[in-house]
């Protein structure tokens, strides 16, 4: 006799499916207020943040909601994240590859302008196009300054900053960065220059005493006096001249083995110039966010206000991307510069983050964490929020008595979050702040 097995089939009420969602939901709900408790708490209690003033916004643009937020509406001074607006105004306005040169011929010369590109012998770049193209020229170089200069320095940056390294000055058409290196070795009293065309403006400082190295340059003239103990050891010094087109023109003569005049501005029409492209955009792109490279933050507004119009003016960007590209942020940027030197810049958390949710509609996300820090392995990231895998990607920014990072944050259950978390008028170590913040942001990677 065979068994007849009978399977019931269980009949749930219609509302049960409902009724469910709505307790994971409410689970969920739970654990996210949960974290954000947590959070809170530890903004409020831990002694990094009692001195200053701290804003926070990390969001899930999957989900379209915010996952924890304080004073995210307030405005801060951002330092070098000011880097991921440059960033986003090159992605706007630039091509793919660096626009280095316009020239135009006429009977037997060639006369070119500069347009910002900050790749020119710049050691950190393999570039040679502008080079190669002028010594295979046949016919005699002109260099045709630009008839309105862009200012050195950009509003709002420190005017006794001018020999260090942070602070190159602008230009229309830069050359080796526009500093020059001095690098010191124990068997050598005088230390090696580069460009060598400056070691004839180098003095020695017979007054000074200590164990270091240094080299200063005179605020108004490209004279530079340096001192080098006996027995030091090796050392490099990057020091940023000024910038004439008259050194310009002596420095390419000098490397290129022929003379480059100078003419008149506004002398020439470039209506129907040409232009020769150099390194790729992303070249430029990776060196500004991972080492946070000021000289090129600055070069890509200048090369953009180039594509727009034919002034190279920061402000030309600045208000274009304000007014086309960034009318849909929460809160008005207050933007004036392309590095963050500027202590007038002022953004809030919440407008950044809305910033690098555009970034990703941009960028794929591949190519986006390649050019970004990485914590633990890259950049300014390399000893920080490290993990068996990065789970920050994301952009810092430091000056004095301000610490910002804003970019992506990756969780454990692998979901990508965006966040911007600003620090600013502390008194404590800015290690302390960056201490305080992984805590918050780690705490976010592991229950997220």
């Amino acid at each position: 006799m065979k068994k007849i097995i009978i399977f019931q089939v269980l009949s749930y009420p219609k509302n049960f499916f409902n009724a469910l969602l709505l307790i994971l939901l409410f689970t969920s709900c739970s654990t996210s207020r949960k974290l954000s408790s947590q959070l809170d708490t530890t903004i409020e209690e831990h002694p990094a943040f009692k001195t200053g003033f701290a804003g926070i916004m990390v969001y899930d643009p999957t989900l379209k909601k915010v996952i924890f937020e304080k004073n995210s509406d307030k405005y801060f001074t951002p330092a070098s994240n000011t880097k991921l607006f440059t960033f986003y105004a090159g992605l706007k306005i630039l091509g793919d590859s660096a626009p280095a040169l316009a020239y135009v011929s006429r009977n037997d010369s060639l006369i070119f302008k500069g347009t910002g590109d900050p790749s020119l012998l710049y050691e950190e770049f393999n570039s040679s196009q502008v080079l190669d193209f002028l010594k295979d020229a046949n016919d005699t170089l002109y260099y045709s300054p630009p008839s309105v200069q862009e200012k050195h320095f950009g509003p709002g940056w420190s005017w006794d900053d001018y020999h260090y390294y942070y602070s190159v000055e602008r230009a229309a058409m830069p050359v080796y960065g526009n500093y020059v290196s001095f690098n010191f070795t124990p068997d050598r009293e005088k230390p090696l220059v580069k460009p060598e065309l400056f070691s004839q403006f180098l003095r020695k400082d017979s007054l000074s005493t200590g164990n270091s190295s240094r080299v200063l340059r005179d605020r108004h003239q490209n004279i530079f006096t340096y001192y080098h103990p006996e027995g030091a050891e090796e050392r490099s010094r990057v020091v940023p001249f000024i910038y004439t087109p008259q050194l310009l023109t002596t420095l390419l003569s000098d490397t290129l083995g022929k003379p480059v005049e100078i003419i008149e501005p506004g002398n020439t029409d470039f209506s129907e110039s040409k232009t020769i492209y150099s390194v790729p955009m992303d070249s430029l792109y990776k060196r500004m966010l991972q080492v946070s490279d000021n000289f090129i933050a600055e070069q890509i507004l200048l090369m953009s206000s180039g594509v727009l119009s034919d002034t190279l003016k920061a402000d030309i960007t600045l208000k274009y991307m304000k007014e086309n590209h960034l009318q849909d942020l929460p809160d008005e940027p207050i933007w004036e510069d392309g590095s963050g030197l500027s202590v007038y810049n002022k953004f809030t958390p919440r407008s950044v983050v809305k910033l690098m949710e555009k970034i990703t509609e941009e960028v794929p996300q591949k190519r986006l964490f390649q050019l970004l820090p990485a914590g633990g392995e890259s950049g300014t990231l390399k000893n920080l929020y490290k993990a068996e895998e990065p789970y920050i990607y994301a952009k810092t920014g430091t000056i004095s008595n301000v610490h910002a990072l804003s970019g992506y944050l990756k969780t454990k259950s692998g979901k990508i979050l965006i966040f911007s978390f600003m620090n600013n008028n502390y008194t404590v170590p800015s290690a302390e702040i960056k201490a305080g913040m992984e805590i918050i942001l780690r705490n976010i990677h592991l229950n997220y």
